[in-house]
């Protein structure tokens, strides 16, 4: 029997107990997501990413007028991608930030309204939580020292006290914002990503090119490196002294040993034997391979996904979404604002 023909909260496993089903809506950045997770299963995840032309970043206004062109199609993909109506739906999760404004507010206006269509309860998600709980739904970790590496994030991040507690993380711009803006620099394409064009750059790199390594206790700075990077393309480019891999490789070596440093630095704190890596630039395969090998120097157990759920995703909040449902969290209509920070 497909889950579409069930009504609300009939829907039930083996055991005869009642599942819960969460739609869930991310859309902080250029990515527009709507994801639905039915306790711990990914029933359907649609993507729709706004690239702009090579050399640009991506404006809020117009980000935001891309996720309007999208939504409901993606949201209709989602649906029937699940075999489901919205009836079946429990709970609508959307992302509340920290993100751009002007697509927080797309995304959370659609599902605010959807929500009273439907007439289902509603749920602001962190976004950063959305992440990591996405990250251990998909691999099983347990109690992890989490990475978390995105366009706008850099936090070392470790559940304390019955509470995720920020242990380091960046005092200035984040990982992925280093390498975009980069990229742009050089004028490497965004399709699919700058981040991931670098990566592939970077694999045909030979020549290591000294950089600025900022690590200052538990935190980091890429500011410096960025600027210092930036110059050296400028000069050293156009005198032949090295190539655009070489930059990418050096960049990426230089950014990724500052990451692992601070990430076994928490990991001696709180006594954790696992890793795990979430956010966009964690889909990075050189940054997983170094991760790796501190891993296998202390004995411990590196958790990553692919790009499916490691990249900004609807299906991530819908599962942060349900934990919170499950724990009888519901955001009422006055407070279902958002927020940048």
């Amino acid at each position: 029997m497909q889950s579409s023909s069930l009504t609300r909260y009939e829907q039930q496993d083996a055991l005869g107990v009642a599942m819960t089903v969460v739609i869930g809506f991310e859309g902080s950045a250029n990515k527009i997501g709507v994801g639905i997770v039915r306790d711990g299963e990914v029933l359907s995840n649609p993507r729709r990413t706004y690239i702009t032309p090579p050399g640009q970043g991506f404006l809020p206004s117009e980000t935001a007028k891309h996720h309007r062109s999208v939504i409901l199609t993606v949201v209709r993909e989602a649906l029937d991608e699940a075999e489901l109506s919205p009836a079946d739906i429990d709970c609508v999760a959307y992302t509340k930030g920290p993100g751009m404004g002007a697509p927080l507010v797309t995304v959370a206006l659609v599902a605010r309204t959807l929500a009273q269509l439907w007439g289902k309860p509603l749920l602001g998600v962190n976004h950063c939580i959305g992440h990591i709980e996405m990250g251990r739904l998909i691999t099983q970790a347990n109690n992890p020292t989490v990475l978390y590496v995105s366009g706008g994030n850099t936090q070392v991040v470790a559940f304390s006290e019955r509470r995720y507690r920020i242990f380091g993380e960046t005092i200035d711009i984040a990982v992925g914002n280093c390498l975009d803006r980069f990229a742009r620099v050089i004028k490497i394409s965004n399709d699919p990503s700058p981040g991931y064009n670098i990566e592939q750059m970077a694999k045909k790199g030979t020549e290591y090119v000294e950089l600025p390594y900022t690590v200052k206790g538990m935190d980091v700075s890429f500011s410096g490196v960025l600027s210092y990077i930036e110059e050296a393309a400028h000069k050293m480019l156009s005198s032949g002294q090295c190539t655009a891999e070489d930059l990418c490789f050096s960049l990426q070596e230089t950014l990724f040993s500052m990451l692992v440093e601070i990430t076994e630095r928490a990991m001696a704190h709180c006594g954790s034997q696992e890793v795990l890596i979430v956010g966009g630039v964690g889909c990075n395969l050189r940054l997983q391979e170094m991760m790796g090998i501190m891993c296998k120097e202390r004995g411990a157990k590196l958790f990553a996904t692919d790009e499916r759920f490691c990249i900004d995703n609807g299906a991530m909040i819908a599962q942060a979404g349900w934990e919170m449902f499950r724990s009888g969290y519901v955001t009422e209509l006055p407070d279902s604002w958002i927020t940048q920070r």
